[in-house]
């Protein structure tokens, strides 16, 4: 998926990376979904995703409504997904699946052989989903720091 491409999967719904006119939405379902916190900006994280070749918010549309995202980055080692998110109003449909491969695809596109991504403590309740995608334990600890 190349800027301002798109693909369907048969929930009819559009995927295609991120565009300006797209942000307000996307921090909207983040919002919806939960996985805003207080010390990252969405705004920001969209821009700096946006800001490289090797990095893009693949979205899902239905009409001209964002229903679902996620964020894909390569940082020359392996992918990583974040904000993966779904309309609360959808979850439970297949959407959840369907952005997931999309954002899987851009990465593969991308030169990627193997993804990851991190669950927060308290949102255990998404493992069921990964697991059936064929995420497993990594098993080990992302430790991190702020710059």
């Amino acid at each position: 998926m190349t800027a301002g491409s798109t693909t369907r999967d048969a929930l009819d719904v559009a995927f295609r990376e991120v565009t300006d006119d797209d942000v307000e939405q996307v921090v909207a379902l983040w919002e919806a979904c939960g996985l805003t916190r207080p010390w990252n900006d969405p705004r920001r994280d969209v821009a700096d995703a946006r800001r490289t070749p090797t990095s893009t918010v693949v979205i899902g549309v239905a009409g001209d409504r964002v229903v679902s995202s996620a964020l894909a980055g390569y940082d020359g080692h392996r992918g990583w997904l974040y904000y993966v998110a779904v309309d609360p109003q959808r979850q439970g449909s297949g959407l959840g699946r369907a952005t997931v491969v999309a954002a899987e695809g851009w990465l593969r596109r991308a030169g990627v052989h193997k993804v990851r991504l991190m669950v927060r403590h308290g949102n255990e309740r998404v493992l069921g989903f990964y697991d059936g995608l064929g995420y497993t334990d990594s098993e080990c600890l992302v430790l991190g720091r702020d710059l």
